[in-house]
């Protein structure tokens, strides 16, 4: 070590090994260590390039790549070792510089304002390899890989040519007075590939004697799904619990995943459309994930009953909390599975239009954590970069529509399925941007009552409610 380079005194080292933290080489090249100088310059402008490539250049492609967990466990670990390095160069740096001869407190504050600097260096390299590696666990915990359950991708055709991928959103109600999973809340959301324009296509829970698609569920049930007594009446909503209970419906397939695969063929087979993909969110995890995010701004146009207690979410637009959320999205109080329908699509918008990447980043670990617990999911790890780029379509312009087959569209005691595969057909295939101007008016109707026996004061004077037959867009149909 050449300590003669130092001699003028401790602060000047200090300084000179600050400089070189912020700039590499700085103190060899005062020492006159010019080979090893020019070596850590060379090192640091190669990774200050790497952030301003990714910062700039590559910026856009970040998205697609914090969805790889091979990439985030390279990040991980190139982090760690930049923040290694980072420290061996502030600490080689004092060393080159420090005096010869220093008292017992020089030398203890030379060391201290050294392990300062490490731990400057230190912090934000274990906080970013922290975040890469809380986020690769639970993309690792959430999405299985395409080989673990047989669901190839093409990295170069990752949609299989496909104008549009299907997926069924499932909100799962697993309360504690209630055995198994209830699926209350079930839309497939039919995204174009090219554009990013959405339909979402609701299914109220309560449809009846719905077909099983050809196999040992439609044998047992030929004419459709009518339950086990009292206890399963045949609800839509009663399909996944059933298939868990029953694995000779769904042969082969191993537990906790027989639910998701019957319903997805059942609604498939309802809705005409092929379903690729289930997302399945249980509604208590679900509050978690609102928390996570500091909760989520709506616009509540009506008194909402909230808890058990006699509360209500007043009309205005307020933060919701996790807790209220659920109640916003799920109460059916003075209202009706139709209108809470309704409500759960403009709460999906408003948590989709919020989740920037500000509070992602500020609340990550609580989000992820809440993920885990809440998400269950068969879409393939190597879809997941694909289906980010298709989301920031969905995100940045693309239209998103809904259509509900409630009540008097479609009567949920006596479905007509026809009708149902064909509004589906007309939604998937027409000009997205083609829709009904005007929101789904309230439908206060019980299931299966026929238009007749409707009272509604907004029916435009024949006791009907009135319910788009066509897709109607959101921005039109949630308050604002």
């Amino acid at each position: 070590m050449d300590h003669t380079s130092g001699g003028e005194g401790l602060p000047r080292a200090l300084a000179l090994t600050l400089a070189s933290a912020l700039v590499w080489g700085v103190a060899h090249f005062v020492a006159g260590r010019r080979v090893a100088g020019g070596v850590l310059l060379a090192l640091y402008l190669a990774v200050a390039g790497a952030f301003a490539g990714a910062a700039t250049v590559y910026r856009s492609d970040l998205p697609t790549l914090a969805v790889q967990p091979d990439m985030l466990q390279r990040l991980t670990a190139a982090l760690v070792a930049l923040g290694l390095l980072w420290m061996f160069v502030v600490v080689w740096s004092y060393l080159v510089l420090r005096p010869v001869s220093m008292t017992g407190g020089a030398r203890s504050l030379g060391a201290g304002a050294v392990a300062v600097m490490c731990l400057a260096v230190a912090v934000p390299a274990a906080w970013s390899a922290h975040k890469s590696y809380v986020a690769r666990d639970a993309l690792t915990s959430i999405f299985r890989t395409g080989s673990e359950n047989g669901r190839h991708v093409d990295a170069d055709d990752p949609f299989d040519g496909q104008p549009r991928v299907n997926i069924l959103l499932i909100g799962g109600d697993a309360a504690e007075n209630r055995t198994g999973v209830r699926t209350d809340s079930m839309t497939v959301a039919s995204v174009n590939t090219k554009t990013g324009d959405t339909v979402l296509l609701s299914l109220p829970r309560n449809l009846e004697n719905v077909p099983f698609p050809p196999g040992p569920a439609r044998d047992r049930f030929p004419y459709g799904f009518t339950g086990d007594g009292g206890g399963t009446p045949g609800l839509l909503n009663e399909v996944y619990q059933y298939a868990e209970e029953h694995p000779d419906l769904v042969p082969g397939v191993a537990k906790n995943h027989r639910g998701p695969e019957l319903l997805k063929a059942t609604i498939a087979g309802v809705l005409g459309l092929r379903v690729d993909y289930y997302i399945l969110v249980d509604m208590f995890g679900f509050a978690d994930i609102v928390d996570a995010m500091g909760g989520v701004r709506m616009k509540v146009d009506q008194p909402i009953p909230y808890g058990l207690e006699g509360a209500v979410l007043e009309p205005g637009y307020r933060t919701l909390s996790g807790k209220e959320a659920l109640w916003y999205g799920r109460s059916r109080t003075n209202s009706s599975d139709y209108v809470r329908m309704g409500r759960q699509k403009c709460l999906m918008r408003a948590i989709a239009e919020q989740a920037d990447p500000h509070t992602v980043l500020t609340s990550f670990d609580k989000l992820a954590a809440a993920a885990k617990r809440t998400l269950s999911t068969d879409i393939p790890q190597e879809l997941l970069p694909a289906l980010m780029k298709l989301s920031n379509k969905v995100k940045n312009g693309a239209k998103i529509n809904s259509l509900q087959f409630v009540p008097p569209l479609i009567y949920t005691g006596s479905p007509d399925f026809d009708r149902i595969r064909k509004l589906t057909s007309e939604a998937i295939n027409s000009d997205p941007r083609q829709v009904s101007s005007h929101p789904t008016t309230s439908a206060s109707a019980s299931p299966g009552v026929s238009p007749s026996e409707t009272d509604d004061p907004q029916d435009g004077g024949n006791g009907t409610p009135k319910v788009p037959s066509k897709p109607v867009s959101l921005d039109s149909s949630c308050p604002s």
